[in-house]
């Protein structure tokens, strides 16, 4: 795992095959802006060289929180915990990033919903079928307007059938714990720390720690339907991730941060309105929590002193034993 202090961005533009082109990489270091400036050269150079000899390679890189191959994440460190990184990511919440202790993001299925496309062309249909057959012309409209409210009226009925059938089932939450559980009975010798999220379920492997990259790491997120972005992000990081402090938007803070970018630079960090924001966020996110214990599958002693570690910074910042609202 790379967490970089320090961020650049050289450009280079030459001539190929009688057009301009104009190459940006990024670079990092954990030493000093020049350092950093000094790797975006060589890295913009490095695919400049390459893309005029004819290789594929995209002009620049993206910026986003998550970070893309090839780039570590690249959001404003917080705080460094030994081996675990805090950073605070680009809507302003705080981030726990770890190169070995394994989190789970689970997001929950959603309920059964209607399906309006279908509803739609099948009234189409009715109407195409009136006017084709000739139904007197005083009340085709008639016809149309009952085949439509009848199709409405089944696709309300089938969409509280599958409701029903869904809540009885337990509902998403309940799906997602018998999910754990099955993995549970699979794995005895695996322990699951479980929260609740505002979207979901989030799993915290105590037994152990993991490379990101295991096998075993990928056949886990399987089998419990982690989110396909996060499981993405952990092997393309080399890290596992956890959100530990609520999302602005859930606590009603209407303002965004400042600056809404990925790269961080000093004067980007303590521009003014950034505190601000900031220090009014601080203010309003002890009344909530990024996410509430629930319960443990598995060996519940047998814990690795690492894990131990970890849970303990991710509880105490997500107020994950309190009974605040989740946000």
């Amino acid at each position: 795992m790379i967490v970089p202090e320090y961020w650049a961005e050289a450009r280079r533009q030459a001539r190929h095959r009688r057009r301009s082109i104009t190459v940006r990489r990024f670079g990092w270091s954990e030493l000093s802006l020049e350092a950093a400036q000094a790797h975006a050269e060589a890295r913009v150079q490095q695919a400049m060289d390459a893309i005029l000899a004819g290789e594929s390679l995209p002009r620049r890189e993206r910026r986003t929180h998550y970070g893309v191959e090839g780039v570590p994440i690249r959001e404003q460190v917080v705080a460094r915990e030994g081996e675990d990184v805090i950073t605070r990511n680009s809507y302003g919440a705080l981030c726990l990033n770890t190169p070995d202790v394994l989190f789970a993001d689970i997001d929950l299925e959603e309920p059964p919903s209607g399906c309006v496309l279908p509803l739609l062309l099948s009234a189409a249909c009715w109407l195409g079928v009136m006017a084709i057959v000739g139904v007197n012309a005083n009340n085709w409209w008639m016809g149309a307007a009952a085949a439509t409210l009848a199709l409405i009226l089944l696709n309300w009925l089938v969409v509280v059938v599958r409701r029903v059938r869904f809540n009885a089932n337990g509902g998403a939450q309940r799906r997602a714990l018998a999910r754990l559980e099955q993995f549970s009975r699979q794995q005895p010798d695996w322990t699951l720390r479980t929260y609740r999220t505002p979207a979901g379920l989030r799993v915290l492997v105590m037994h152990a720690v993991f490379d990101p990259q295991d096998k075993a790491v990928h056949q886990f997120f399987k089998a419990v339907h982690a989110d396909p972005l996060y499981a993405r992000m952990c092997r393309l990081q080399h890290c596992f991730r956890a959100r530990l402090t609520p999302k602005p938007w859930r606590m009603g803070m209407k303002a965004r941060i400042q600056p809404r970018v990925a790269a961080w630079s000093a004067e980007q960090a303590n521009r003014p309105d950034r505190l601000a924001w900031i220090a009014d966020y601080e203010r309003q996110s002890p009344g909530f929590a990024a996410c509430q214990y629930l319960r443990t599958f598995g060996d519940t002693v047998r814990v690795h002193p690492r894990a131990a570690q970890v849970r303990a910074l991710h509880d105490r910042y997500s107020r994950a034993e309190s009974r605040l609202p989740l946000a």
